[in-house]
């Protein structure tokens, strides 16, 4: 029988009613309790490592959450975490990041109601992502909710209520779960090599900026004194507004000629950018040289750039790195 770690964090899925709102109060025991079949085909033991609202998720904790899966790792087959649904596909991010090349399942999951309500999708999302811990052909690091199984790098919420509320964005689910069976879309773990690799420093400096009709160029050399990083929000497929100042223009050379980084991505969340397209976005990227996200997420991107700057930063090693692929984060493989 497997071994088991869930790890809780807090979130919707451990919360009760208070005289200000929901808020986490239910502990990692008692979220086990209510699900008594999972017994039948795992032992799971439990961590109590947070109890926060997602919306207070940061990435020092990120860094603890990888840092008790290591710790925990020898002993376990595979790990549960419960976290809030507002900030879990950030998390789910990061810990492909900071978790890379594991053999053994990390399963992020939580809820839109409280467990503990009579009508509810947490016992089922948590059943869920303790069978899927549980089987064999699983591994890495994936998000479970809704019957989905994620990458840990393709998820974003795009539901704010309803039970389907995250989505495989650029990329199919791994799998499906129905009736605690486990139906996969894709069975590569056999391709998987080396050892597990785990990282344990972020570098937070980094900015994400959506880009609007009329906005001051300014912004952007305001975040430069605050940010080792920007990533930019363009229109479509990517670029930058060419106003008759030139605003925007030399922004990008504040940002650049700082050795500070530079990412175009886009506000659109299927198909991803293509600077190439139009001269608004060719010709900023080809005079600064700058990063283009294509088919990552949002939340990949701002989380995997903060893994490279907490490991190099050598600007040709920032570029290299971004465009690996990490649990399949980006499969765009035309020459940058």
């Amino acid at each position: 029988m497997k071994q088991i770690l869930m790890i809780a964090t807090g979130g919707t899925i451990a919360s009760k009613s208070s005289d200000t709102g929901l808020k986490p109060l239910i502990t990692s025991d008692e979220l086990l309790t209510y699900v008594p079949d999972a017994r039948g085909f795992c032992h799971a033991d439990t961590l109590q490592l947070l109890n926060i609202d997602s919306t207070n998720m940061q990435p020092f904790h990120w860094l603890k959450i990888a840092d008790a899966i290591k710790k925990h790792y020898e002993a376990y087959d595979g790990f549960v975490i419960c976290h809030g649904t507002d900030t879990m596909a950030y998390t789910a991010a990061a810990l492909s990041y900071l978790i890379q090349n594991s053999k053994k399942p990390i399963v992020i999951t939580g809820a839109q109601k409280p467990i503990d309500l009579e009508i509810t999708d947490a016992k089922t999302n948590l059943m869920d992502s303790l069978l899927f811990a549980s089987h064999d052909q699983a591994y890495g690091v994936t998000l479970v909710f809704d019957g989905k199984v994620i990458a840990g790098t393709r998820a974003k919420k795009e539901r704010t209520k309803s039970y389907n509320a995250f989505s495989s964005i650029n990329f199919p689910y791994i799998a499906t779960i129905q009736d605690q069976h486990v139906i996969f879309y894709l069975d590569d773990k056999k391709l998987l090599t080396g050892p597990v690799q785990f990282y344990n420093t972020l570098n937070d400096r980094v900015a994400l900026l959506k880009l609007i009709p009329s906005m001051e160029a300014g912004v952007l050399t305001y975040l430069a004194d605050h940010y080792d990083a920007l990533i930019l929000e363009a229109f479509g497929v990517g670029g930058l507004p060419s106003y008759e100042s030139g605003d925007f223009h030399k922004a990008i050379d504040l940002w650049i000629s700082a050795g500070k980084t530079v990412v175009m991505a886009t506000q659109v969340t299927n198909e991803g950018s293509n600077m190439s397209v139009y001269e608004v976005g060719k010709t900023i990227k080809q005079e600064f040289h700058l990063l283009e996200a294509y088919d990552m997420t949002l939340e990949a991107t701002v989380t995997k750039l903060m893994w490279i700057l907490g490991q190099t930063t050598n600007p040709e090693e920032i570029r290299n790195r971004f465009y690996q692929t990490v649990n399949r984060d980006i499969l765009y493989t035309a020459k940058w």
